[in-house]
């Protein structure tokens, strides 16, 4: 089964549900590792450019590292729309201490908030992706960047290389320079820069991006407290017979003899 899907930022195809040969693709670990698979399952199911958006393709072929997270990740759904339905079913912890039940959650993968590239976002990203706001704590000029599918692969190893310093390597690998600062010293510059500073900034970088918003509202059925959680994207969300697999298993375990 194929469909026509546009993603938010314009562009345009044809694409497919997964099929058995993708399997090798989820089960690949040294792809997962380098981060490839998100652009190895694209590849393979993205079966015809119709409208390349703000992108510059050679031979009228998708290059998914040239292409913004958001772009990327709506097309993901949308695969994995066509292959299983919207429907998915997933299941977190509650997050009271006092209970920790578990929440079994469904939701229409169809239904999720999708934010579209705007024209001043598009033209700023066209022009050699840089984009502009003033920190209100600093008050620095700061220029940055919008993320794209070669920036996917490269931050988990920044992220693994200095995990106690998550925030500041995200800041230093997005902001191209600040107004008054040397090249060699916006590190230093970015770490000591105010909370206040920081979260705007994080919010200016979602302000001018587009996406899916993937922010969920649950409710425990054991305490009744509504929580906010991120959908959860792993293994079970591309193969969710496993998913069924594991929790059979689980009951089954649990259960009294």
């Amino acid at each position: 089964m194929a469909d026509i899907i546009s993603c938010p930022s314009g562009l345009t195809g044809r694409i497919r549900g997964m099929r058995v040969r993708e399997e090798r693709v989820l089960a690949d670990r040294k792809l997962a590792k380098s981060g490839g698979q998100v652009d190895e399952l694209l590849s393979a199911c993205w079966e015809e450019l119709l409208e390349a958006g703000p992108y510059a393709f050679a031979d009228g072929k998708v290059d998914w590292g040239q292409v913004l997270q958001g772009d990327r990740f709506f097309a993901l759904l949308q695969v994995r729309v066509l292959t299983y339905g919207p429907e998915y079913v997933f299941a977190v912890p509650c997050q009271a201490a006092s209970c920790r039940a578990r929440i079994d959650w469904e939701l229409d993968l169809t239904q999720l908030p999708v934010r579209a590239l705007s024209d001043a976002s598009r033209a700023a990203f066209t022009a050699g992706n840089r984009f502009e706001t003033t920190l209100p704590d600093a008050g620095k000029r700061v220029r940055f960047r919008l993320l794209t599918g070669e920036d996917e692969r490269r931050l988990p190893q920044l992220q693994r290389a200095a995990p106690e310093k998550l925030l500041s390597s995200v800041l230093a690998y997005r902001v191209l320079d600040v107004d008054g600062v040397d090249a060699r010293d916006k590190r230093r510059f970015l770490e000591d820069l105010t909370l206040r500073d920081a979260d705007y900034l994080v919010d200016e970088f979602d302000a001018v991006d587009c996406g899916v918003d993937t922010t969920l509202e649950v409710e425990c059925p054991e305490c009744f407290m509504r929580q906010e959680v991120e959908l959860p994207f792993d293994r079970g969300f591309f193969l969710p017979g496993t998913q069924r697999t594991a929790r059979r298993r689980e009951r089954s375990t649990s259960s009294p003899a």
